[in-house]
Protein backbone atom coordinates (compact mmCIF):
# COMPACT_ATOMS: atom_id res chain seq x y z
CA UNK A 1 0.00 0.00 0.00
CA UNK A 2 0.96 3.67 -0.14
CA UNK A 3 2.47 3.88 3.35
CA UNK A 4 4.56 0.74 2.83
CA UNK A 5 5.82 2.11 -0.50
CA UNK A 6 6.87 5.39 1.16
CA UNK A 7 8.66 3.45 3.89
CA UNK A 8 10.51 1.37 1.30
CA UNK A 9 11.67 4.53 -0.49
CA UNK A 10 12.73 6.07 2.82
CA UNK A 11 14.70 2.93 3.70
CA UNK A 12 16.61 3.09 0.40
CA UNK A 13 17.39 6.82 0.77
CA UNK A 14 18.54 6.85 4.42
CA UNK A 15 22.29 7.26 4.74
CA UNK A 16 23.09 8.53 8.23
CA UNK A 17 22.72 6.59 11.47
CA UNK A 18 19.92 8.92 12.52
CA UNK A 19 18.07 8.58 9.23
CA UNK A 20 18.19 4.79 9.40
CA UNK A 21 16.91 4.83 12.98
CA UNK A 22 14.02 7.09 12.03
CA UNK A 23 12.99 4.87 9.12
CA UNK A 24 13.29 1.75 11.28
CA UNK A 25 11.05 3.26 13.97
CA UNK A 26 8.40 4.23 11.42
CA UNK A 27 8.56 0.76 9.85
CA UNK A 28 8.17 -1.00 13.22
CA UNK A 29 5.25 1.23 14.20
CA UNK A 30 3.58 0.50 10.88
CA UNK A 31 4.12 -3.27 11.19
CA UNK A 32 2.67 -3.30 14.70
CA UNK A 33 -0.67 -2.06 13.34
CA UNK A 34 -0.83 -4.78 10.68
CA UNK A 35 0.00 -7.87 12.69
CA UNK A 36 -3.60 -9.05 12.82
CA UNK A 37 -3.79 -9.31 9.04
CA UNK A 38 -0.35 -10.86 8.75
CA UNK A 39 -0.91 -13.70 11.20
CA UNK A 40 -4.67 -14.26 11.31
CA UNK A 41 -4.22 -17.47 9.29
CA UNK A 42 -2.08 -19.07 11.99
CA UNK A 43 -3.59 -21.07 14.83
CA UNK A 44 -2.46 -20.92 18.42
CA UNK A 45 0.85 -22.64 19.07
CA UNK A 46 0.86 -25.74 21.23
CA UNK A 47 3.09 -25.95 24.30
CA UNK A 48 4.71 -28.90 26.04
CA UNK A 49 6.95 -31.78 24.93
CA UNK A 50 6.06 -33.65 21.77
CA UNK A 51 3.53 -30.99 20.80
CA UNK A 52 1.28 -32.04 23.66
CA UNK A 53 -0.11 -29.84 26.37
CA UNK A 54 -2.16 -26.72 26.65
CA UNK A 55 -2.25 -23.87 24.19
CA UNK A 56 0.73 -21.52 24.16
CA UNK A 57 1.17 -18.02 22.83
CA UNK A 58 -0.17 -17.16 19.43
CA UNK A 59 2.30 -16.08 16.80
CA UNK A 60 0.78 -12.60 16.83
CA UNK A 61 1.48 -12.25 20.56
CA UNK A 62 5.10 -13.28 20.07
CA UNK A 63 5.58 -10.86 17.20
CA UNK A 64 3.84 -8.04 19.02
CA UNK A 65 6.18 -8.43 21.98
CA UNK A 66 9.28 -8.58 19.77
CA UNK A 67 8.22 -5.53 17.78
CA UNK A 68 7.37 -3.71 21.00
CA UNK A 69 10.85 -4.41 22.36
CA UNK A 70 12.42 -3.24 19.09
CA UNK A 71 10.36 -0.03 19.13
CA UNK A 72 11.49 0.67 22.68
CA UNK A 73 15.18 0.16 21.82
CA UNK A 74 14.93 2.29 18.68
CA UNK A 75 13.14 5.09 20.55
CA UNK A 76 15.89 5.11 23.19
CA UNK A 77 18.58 5.39 20.53
CA UNK A 78 16.68 8.18 18.77
CA UNK A 79 16.29 10.03 22.07
CA UNK A 80 20.08 10.15 22.35
CA UNK A 81 20.26 11.65 18.86
CA UNK A 82 17.52 14.13 19.77
CA UNK A 83 19.45 15.24 22.86
CA UNK A 84 22.59 15.70 20.75
CA UNK A 85 20.67 17.85 18.27
CA UNK A 86 19.18 19.83 21.14
CA UNK A 87 22.67 20.52 22.49
CA UNK A 88 23.82 21.71 19.06
CA UNK A 89 20.80 24.02 18.73
CA UNK A 90 21.38 25.52 22.19
CA UNK A 91 25.00 26.19 21.25
CA UNK A 92 23.87 28.03 18.12
CA UNK A 93 21.34 30.01 20.16
CA UNK A 94 24.03 31.00 22.68
CA UNK A 95 26.13 32.26 19.79
CA UNK A 96 23.08 34.20 18.59
CA UNK A 97 23.32 32.30 15.31
CA UNK A 98 20.72 33.04 12.65
CA UNK A 99 19.41 29.75 11.25
CA UNK A 100 17.65 29.12 7.95
CA UNK A 101 15.85 25.89 7.04
CA UNK A 102 14.85 24.83 3.56
CA UNK A 103 11.40 23.27 3.55
CA UNK A 104 9.05 22.25 0.78
CA UNK A 105 7.27 19.49 -1.06
CA UNK A 106 9.38 16.55 -2.12
CA UNK A 107 11.25 17.02 -5.41
CA UNK A 108 10.85 20.82 -5.31
CA UNK A 109 14.61 21.22 -5.69
CA UNK A 110 15.63 21.97 -2.09
CA UNK A 111 18.91 20.04 -2.23
CA UNK A 112 19.85 21.56 -5.60
CA UNK A 113 19.21 25.03 -4.18
CA UNK A 114 21.15 24.14 -1.02
CA UNK A 115 24.14 23.02 -3.07
CA UNK A 116 24.00 26.15 -5.23
CA UNK A 117 23.89 28.48 -2.23
CA UNK A 118 26.63 26.95 -0.10
CA UNK A 119 28.68 25.05 -2.73
CA UNK A 120 27.92 21.80 -0.92
CA UNK A 121 27.70 18.33 -2.37
CA UNK A 122 24.48 17.13 -0.77
CA UNK A 123 22.78 14.37 -2.76
CA UNK A 124 20.28 15.83 -5.22
CA UNK A 125 18.23 13.94 -7.80
CA UNK A 126 14.97 14.14 -9.70
CA UNK A 127 13.22 11.67 -7.41
CA UNK A 128 10.99 11.50 -4.36
CA UNK A 129 12.66 11.86 -0.96
CA UNK A 130 16.20 12.20 -2.31
CA UNK A 131 17.05 13.87 1.01
CA UNK A 132 16.25 12.25 4.35
CA UNK A 133 19.17 13.36 6.47
CA UNK A 134 19.34 16.99 7.51
CA UNK A 135 22.53 18.68 6.30
CA UNK A 136 23.67 21.96 7.86
CA UNK A 137 26.32 24.30 6.46
CA UNK A 138 27.56 27.82 7.12
CA UNK A 139 26.21 30.33 4.60
CA UNK A 140 27.98 33.67 4.24
CA UNK A 141 25.79 36.65 3.39
CA UNK A 142 27.66 39.80 2.37
CA UNK A 143 26.24 43.29 2.04
CA UNK A 144 26.87 46.35 -0.12
CA UNK A 145 29.06 47.95 2.55
CA UNK A 146 31.59 45.13 2.41
CA UNK A 147 30.39 43.57 5.64
CA UNK A 148 28.22 40.56 6.25
CA UNK A 149 27.75 37.59 8.50
CA UNK A 150 27.55 33.83 8.41
CA UNK A 151 24.31 32.01 9.09
CA UNK A 152 23.48 28.33 9.43
CA UNK A 153 21.38 26.86 6.63
CA UNK A 154 19.84 23.37 6.73
CA UNK A 155 18.40 21.13 4.04
CA UNK A 156 15.50 19.04 5.38
CA UNK A 157 13.34 16.10 4.33
CA UNK A 158 10.69 16.81 1.70
CA UNK A 159 6.98 16.68 2.54
CA UNK A 160 4.23 14.84 0.70
CA UNK A 161 0.45 14.74 0.63
CA UNK A 162 -1.03 12.83 3.58
CA UNK A 163 2.39 12.12 5.08
CA UNK A 164 1.81 9.20 7.51
CA UNK A 165 1.76 10.36 11.13
CA UNK A 166 4.21 7.62 12.04
CA UNK A 167 6.77 9.22 9.74
CA UNK A 168 6.17 12.67 11.21
CA UNK A 169 6.68 11.25 14.71
CA UNK A 170 9.77 9.30 13.69
CA UNK A 171 11.33 12.28 11.94
CA UNK A 172 10.56 14.65 14.83
CA UNK A 173 14.28 15.14 15.58
CA UNK A 174 14.97 16.12 11.98
CA UNK A 175 11.86 18.27 11.52
CA UNK A 176 12.66 20.10 14.75
CA UNK A 177 15.33 21.94 12.77
CA UNK A 178 12.52 23.69 10.89
CA UNK A 179 10.54 24.48 14.04
CA UNK A 180 13.60 26.07 15.69
CA UNK A 181 14.76 28.02 12.63
CA UNK A 182 14.91 31.81 12.49
CA UNK A 183 13.63 31.76 8.91
CA UNK A 184 12.13 29.21 6.53
CA UNK A 185 12.91 29.22 2.83
CA UNK A 186 9.81 27.52 1.48
CA UNK A 187 10.95 26.04 -1.85
CA UNK A 188 8.14 25.55 -4.39
CA UNK A 189 8.28 23.78 -7.74
CA UNK A 190 6.93 26.65 -9.86
CA UNK A 191 6.77 24.42 -12.95
CA UNK A 192 4.26 22.07 -11.29
CA UNK A 193 0.63 22.87 -12.09
CA UNK A 194 -0.38 21.65 -8.62
CA UNK A 195 2.03 23.88 -6.70
CA UNK A 196 -0.80 25.50 -4.68
CA UNK A 197 -1.94 22.12 -3.37
CA UNK A 198 1.67 21.18 -2.59
CA UNK A 199 2.12 24.43 -0.66
CA UNK A 200 -1.00 23.64 1.37
CA UNK A 201 0.38 20.22 2.28
CA UNK A 202 3.68 21.75 3.42
CA UNK A 203 1.81 24.22 5.63
CA UNK A 204 -0.17 21.38 7.19
CA UNK A 205 3.02 19.57 8.19
CA UNK A 206 4.59 22.81 9.44
CA UNK A 207 1.55 23.32 11.65
CA UNK A 208 1.86 19.77 13.00
CA UNK A 209 5.47 20.28 14.05
CA UNK A 210 4.90 23.76 15.46
CA UNK A 211 6.75 25.63 12.70
CA UNK A 212 3.78 27.47 11.18
CA UNK A 213 4.67 30.72 12.97
CA UNK A 214 8.29 30.81 11.77
CA UNK A 215 8.79 33.67 9.24
CA UNK A 216 8.89 32.46 5.64
CA UNK A 217 10.29 33.53 2.30
CA UNK A 218 8.84 31.78 -0.74
CA UNK A 219 11.39 30.58 -3.29
CA UNK A 220 9.64 29.59 -6.52
CA UNK A 221 12.22 27.25 -8.05
CA UNK A 222 12.63 25.61 -11.48
CA UNK A 223 12.21 28.84 -13.42
CA UNK A 224 14.09 27.14 -16.28
CA UNK A 225 11.39 24.46 -16.52
CA UNK A 226 8.49 26.91 -16.79
CA UNK A 227 6.89 27.54 -20.17
CA UNK A 228 7.35 31.04 -21.60
CA UNK A 229 3.68 31.95 -21.16
CA UNK A 230 3.84 31.10 -17.43
CA UNK A 231 7.10 32.82 -16.55
CA UNK A 232 6.71 35.75 -14.14
CA UNK A 233 6.78 39.37 -15.22
CA UNK A 234 8.62 40.23 -12.00
CA UNK A 235 11.31 38.14 -10.36
CA UNK A 236 10.30 39.34 -6.90
CA UNK A 237 6.87 40.14 -5.50
CA UNK A 238 4.51 39.48 -2.61
CA UNK A 239 2.43 36.30 -2.33
CA UNK A 240 -0.48 35.99 0.12
CA UNK A 241 -0.55 32.89 2.34
CA UNK A 242 -3.77 32.71 4.39
CA UNK A 243 -3.99 36.48 4.31
CA UNK A 244 -0.34 36.98 5.27
CA UNK A 245 1.81 38.83 2.73
CA UNK A 246 4.96 36.77 2.14
CA UNK A 247 8.02 37.75 0.05
CA UNK A 248 8.38 35.61 -3.08
CA UNK A 249 11.39 35.26 -5.36
CA UNK A 250 11.71 33.25 -8.58
CA UNK A 251 14.94 31.32 -9.11
CA UNK A 252 16.44 28.41 -10.98
CA UNK A 253 18.73 26.43 -8.73
CA UNK A 254 19.79 24.44 -11.79
CA UNK A 255 20.99 27.37 -13.92
CA UNK A 256 21.67 29.90 -11.14
CA UNK A 257 19.18 32.45 -12.46
CA UNK A 258 17.77 34.56 -9.63
CA UNK A 259 20.22 33.28 -6.99
CA UNK A 260 22.19 36.57 -6.71
CA UNK A 261 18.89 38.37 -6.08
CA UNK A 262 17.98 35.81 -3.40
CA UNK A 263 21.33 36.27 -1.66
CA UNK A 264 20.95 40.06 -1.86
CA UNK A 265 17.42 39.89 -0.47
CA UNK A 266 18.53 37.79 2.49
CA UNK A 267 21.51 40.04 3.14
CA UNK A 268 19.40 43.19 3.08
CA UNK A 269 16.80 41.80 5.45
CA UNK A 270 19.08 39.92 7.80
CA UNK A 271 19.89 43.04 9.80
CA UNK A 272 16.60 42.65 11.61
CA UNK A 273 14.49 39.51 11.81
CA UNK A 274 11.47 41.77 12.27
CA UNK A 275 11.56 42.36 8.51
CA UNK A 276 10.50 38.76 7.97
CA UNK A 277 7.89 38.68 10.74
Amino acid sequence: DRTFLILEIFAQRARSHEGKLQVELARLQYLSTRLVRRWSHLERQSGGIGMRGGPGETQIELDRRMIGDSIKRTRERLEKVKRQRGTQRRQRQRRDAFTISLVGYTNAGKSTLFNALVKARAYAADQLFATLDTTTRQFYLGDNQGGGRSVSISDTVGFIRDLPHGLIDAFQATLQEAADASLLLHVVDASNDNYLEQMDEVHKVLAEIGADNVPQVLVFNKLDAMSDDKKPLQMQDIFSIDGVDTPRLFVSAQTGEGLPALRAFLSQNLATTATFA
